[in-house]
């Protein structure tokens, strides 16, 4: 968090982050994190200048988008969308729930997919990767509330896009799932199930 003192048009130089940020998020494929601070750079601003929030950055992205991907992005994010789903319906016994951008629909080809499994045994949906013979790089991240959490990352070719995308798994206990079902302070549901993934794809939701 940073402790940064606002200035005068504190709030327009936030804006102008955040849309500096959507660009990288866009093209380059960066993280909402390493965008912002990238864009402060970019924009010559000092290291500890006040950054807009995630929601202002995804607001920008969704903007950009717009402007400059319409004709390619929906594409793009329905062809993440199938590739997630065949990954859920083969982990289903994991209870899979995507998130991220590819659930929230700013997804783009440089987007990777992020699933959510709630599992009885921690152990289990890794030694299903390892019966099915599936290659796999295991690593700590982030996880919903700020804790660190397993992720088993693999990587699948994606038909729609012609190229191979990466799919992170994020490991949760069962009793995680009550709590990540809550939707945010828009009413958004921030991860989806494979029933709610299917129906965005029938209505090509966004």
């Amino acid at each position: 968090m940073h402790n940064s003192v606002m200035e005068p048009g504190a709030e327009g130089l936030k804006a102008e982050i955040a849309a500096s940020a959507a660009r990288l998020v866009v093209e380059d494929g960066l993280e909402y994190g390493p965008a912002k601070r990238q864009a402060v750079r970019v924009l010559g601003l000092p290291a500890r200048t006040s950054l807009p929030g995630n929601d202002e950055v995804e607001a920008a992205v969704f903007e950009y988008i717009a402007l400059f991907c319409a004709d390619t992005q929906p594409q793009e994010l329905t062809a993440l969308r199938e590739l997630a789903l065949r990954w859920m319906e083969r982990l289903l016994p994991f209870r899979p729930h995507l998130t991220s951008a590819v659930w929230r629909g700013s997804a783009t080809r440089l987007s990777d997919i992020v699933i959510e499994l709630f599992c009885d045994d921690s152990k289990s949906a890794e030694i299903a990767l390892i019966d099915d013979h599936v290659p796999y790089e295991p690593r700590t991240v982030n996880g919903m509330r700020g804790e660190t959490v397993e992720a088993l990352s693999v990587w699948d070719y994606c038909p729609g896009l012609n190229e191979v995308v990466g799919v992170h798994l994020l490991v949760y206990d069962h009793d995680d799932l009550r709590g990540a079902l809550r939707h945010d302070a828009k009413g958004r549901a921030p991860r989806g199930d494979l029933s709610a993934l299917r129906e965005m794809i029938r209505h090509q939701l966004t």
